[in-house]
């Protein structure tokens, strides 16, 4: 995984979390979903880079 991807994958799944935790403590359900949704794309973007790290090693 480059190391931007990587960053931007952590960046994310930061901000997942300050919108989940803010939308919780706010009352405010939206936010908190988007909290959530943040932090599952970023752990999909994980993944994908995970799994193409293992793809380019085979071959």
């Amino acid at each position: 995984m480059s190391a931007s991807n990587k960053v931007k994958n952590a960046a994310n799944q930061v901000k997942g979390r300050a919108k989940e935790t803010a939308g919780a403590a706010t009352g405010n359900r939206e936010l908190q979903n988007e909290g959530r949704i943040d932090q599952i794309q970023a752990n999909l973007q994980q993944t994908v880079e995970k799994l193409r790290d293992t793809v380019r090693s085979i071959f």
